[in-house]
């Protein structure tokens, strides 16, 4: 199994880790009242749940079992695949952190970093799939 599967597969495994104990805490305030700040935590919980573990699943198994693009280069660009890695995980833990910003510091100008965050994952999952799109051909013409 490629290096890179691995990382993007434990990762994820992480960050569903994270979704589950954000999730189990976002009803903890019901019965626990001194957690009233994580009411902001739905969209996080949403983010690292879907991009973080159905994603970047996604994205470790199709780099480790699509077709190989040729013999010399049989997954594509490597340094695509770990920069594709880096903004989609950088992207998703800005995201993380200022996600909860807007309703729970009153101060403005935290929408920038939303913002970067976006495009950060929007980069990342554009590369994986510019790198991931010659791996989907009919049948290894032995190039």
């Amino acid at each position: 199994m490629p290096s890179l599967t691995r990382w993007f597969i434990k990762t994820g495994f992480i960050h569903l880790i994270a979704a589950l104990i954000i999730g189990v805490a976002q009803v903890a305030p019901a019965a626990v009242p001194a957690l009233p700040a994580l009411r902001g935590f739905g969209p996080v919980y949403f983010h690292l749940f879907l991009v973080g573990w159905v994603t970047q699943m996604i994205f470790g198994v199709i780099y480790w079992m699509f077709p190989i693009e040729s013999k010399a280069r049989p997954r594509g660009r490597l340094w695509m695949g770990w920069l594709s890695y880096g903004l989609l995980n950088g992207g998703l833990w800005l995201r993380v952190a200022a996600e909860p910003l807007p309703s729970n510091v009153l101060t403005d100008g935290w929408g920038w970093l939303l913002l970067v965050s976006a495009v950060s994952q929007w980069l990342g999952i554009t590369l994986f799939t510019l790198l991931a799109w010659p791996r989907i051909k009919d049948r290894y013409r032995g190039g």
